[in-house]
């Protein structure tokens, strides 16, 4: 990842001296599952004091071209005789893919307290502007006021279901041990589960030397699913933001600068930023179906792609989500100008007015429409709209037409109280 976009723990997690420590683990939950079946002595203490060395790693793997055996050889010749039960009937892809599932989990966990705390902060704002209400709009257009806290809403339960999404997946990680084309020449299934269990993962049901792709696939679609949802927020903060709009304004720090050329600009840069993120990550998804498609039990048409997508996948998901949590906390609503705009535009009552009337007026609901409408369009105001709707002969003095909260607010407590119980908030 370049250093602009780059998470610390992300790349940690996906550093090549990680990747070797997370193939030890995996090659000692192994040993300690052959001692158990008393396939080999008990040999696990040999290998407490062997240490990651990557220029000795590198060496080897100069002279074998192979990474799997120079970081084996790297280990064993620090052990001595003892070291020939390392690694003992299992293939390179039982190290590589079950230990990809270990840095898929410890990557996931920080993705998924990113997505949280995203999802928290919306909360938050959405609770804050329950009662501003809006004008809400449909192809652009203005349509019917509705509470300001439904927009924050709606990403509050996106957000939730991607963190069911990911948090579902993390439970399904999976591991093998299955030797080469996953026939179990040497190893049983039952040291597999030993393995497992060990590593706290679930076993693959039927590995082919690898782990099925299809599961990073997976993966790839809930990560541009994250994206959508990311998107859709900046989407939104974007049009808010325009000039001519002016509804909401993100943080703009003291000495911060929205032009080289222009003072007066406040641009709306981390909502842009995250729209371009999103397509990065969304662009993963085409590789990682592209990676299921494997010659008969395997090859390694995958592998180098993979090297690539998978951290970058999880460090700029990472990324966009702690600057849209960030956004949204410094985020400035326009509660007048909101406020002022949905009393202003008082013809977007035609519906709430149409509804209202339709159980009294004595006409077609054709013909109410028709003087509805034709009202709407001729005024300019509340009181040239309330006076054309009168001249057309309809009694509307009955009506509780005094605030958008009397008139669109009776439900509002009703939906956050839904959404907050189905998604446990």
């Amino acid at each position: 990842m370049i250093p602009r976009y780059e998470i610390p723990e992300i790349s940690a997690i996906w550093s090549e001296d990680a990747k070797f420590s997370y193939f030890f683990k995996v090659e000692l939950a192994l040993l300690k599952a052959l001692e158990e079946a008393q396939v080999c002595p008990p040999i696990g203490h040999h290998f407490s004091k062997a240490k990651i060395n990557l220029d000795r790693i590198h060496e080897i793997e100069a002279n074998v071209h192979h990474d799997v055996i120079a970081f084996c050889t790297s280990i064993t010749e620090q052990v001595g005789s003892e070291g020939k039960f390392f690694h003992y009937g299992c293939t390179s892809s039982d190290i590589i893919d079950t230990a990809l599932s270990l840095q898929l989990r410890d990557s996931l966990k920080i993705e998924i307290k990113a997505l949280t705390e995203v999802r928290d902060a919306l909360w938050l704002r959405a609770q804050e502007t329950k009662t501003l209400y809006t004008l809400g709009r449909s192809h652009g257009m203005f349509a019917e006021p509705m509470s300001f806290g439904f927009k924050f809403l709606s990403y509050v339960a996106e957000f939730s279901r991607r963190l069911l999404d990911l948090e579902q997946f993390e439970k399904c990680l999976t591991g093998q041990m299955s030797g080469a084309v996953g026939n179990y020449t040497i190893l049983t299934p039952q040291i597999e589960e030993r393995v497992m269990k060990e590593l706290s993962l679930e076993v693959e049901p039927l590995s082919t030397q690898i782990i099925p792709r299809d599961r990073l696939a997976t993966l790839a679609s809930l990560q541009a699913g994250i994206a959508d949802a990311i998107e859709r927020l900046a989407i939104e903060i974007r049009h808010l933001h325009r000039s001519d709009v002016a509804e909401v304004v993100e943080g703009f720090k003291p000495g911060q600068k929205g032009s080289s050329t222009m003072p007066h600009k406040k641009n709306p840069i981390a909502s842009e930023n995250i729209s371009g993120l999103a397509r990065v990550i969304r662009s993963h998804v085409q590789i990682a179906h592209e990676n299921t498609l494997l010659w008969h039990e395997r090859d390694i048409s995958h592998s180098s792609s993979e090297r690539m997508w998978l951290p970058d996948s999880f460090g700029l998901t990472v990324y966009a989500l702690r600057r849209a949590t960030k956004m949204i906390k410094d985020l400035h609503v326009s509660q007048e100008r909101i406020s002022a705009r949905a009393q202003e535009q008082f013809a977007t009552a035609s519906s709430y007015i149409l509804h209202k009337l339709i159980p009294t007026y004595e006409g077609s609901r054709e013909e109410l429409y028709a003087h509805i409408q034709s009202a709407s369009f001729a005024s300019n105001n509340r009181d040239e709209f309330i006076k054309a709707l009168k001249n057309k002969g309809l009694k509307i003095d009955e009506l509780k037409l005094n605030s958008n909260e009397e008139m669109y607010g009776e439900q509002t407590e009703a939906v956050f109280n839904r959404v907050k119980k189905i998604y446990k908030l």
